[in-house]
């Protein structure tokens, strides 16, 4: 039986016990933009939040792309999220090539060169990676700026997130 099959499976079983929570319009206050990696997926134990309080947003790399972008805006705009948090990590597999090497890499294995480049937002240095990614989404005018933004890199080896210190905003004169 395939995954999705499983999966399936387990779905008639869960629909099959009455849930009115299921139901209700969340209402979380975090959102979290963190990677796709599996090892990154249990942010209620990481976090110590419950899934209620978290509007997650999983992509790679953990790059905030424009749709990145988008989502928060609708998260803090639309749904109410009152904090943003980037979620980087060590060990992450976006920091084993360059967009360069892998568009070479997937032109050569499929035979076909006609969608690159593409952009797959690598990056060599968490830290750093994620600065840049907290001032995309302190700059964007769209997000309120009452609503704090922050970066961390969490240590796959010990568990522990690390924050990462932005660029300080300038402050009007």
């Amino acid at each position: 039986m395939s995954l999705i099959e499983k999966a399936l499976e387990a779905n008639r079983s869960y629909a099959k016990i009455p849930n009115p929570a299921r139901a209700e319009r969340p209402a979380p206050k975090l959102a979290v933009v963190t990677c796709m990696d599996p090892r990154v997926s249990d942010l209620p134990a990481i976090l110590g939040l419950q899934h209620a309080n978290l509007d997650v947003i999983r992509t790679a790399g953990p790059a905030v792309t424009d749709d990145v972008l988008g989502e928060l805006v609708a998260s803090n705009r639309i749904i109410g999220t009152t904090e943003i948090m980037l979620l980087n990590h060590t060990g992450c597999g976006f920091t084993t090539f360059t967009d360069e090497e892998l568009n070479t890499k997937l032109a050569t294995s499929t035979g076909d060169s006609s969608p690159a480049p593409m952009r797959f937002f690598s990056f060599k240095d968490p830290i750093q990676h994620t600065r840049e990614q907290i001032e995309k989404v302190r700059s964007h005018p769209w997000i309120a700026k009452e609503v704090p933004v922050r970066g961390f890199v969490l240590d796959m080896e010990t568990g522990l997130l690390k924050e990462v210190e932005a660029v300080p905003r300038l402050s009007p004169e």
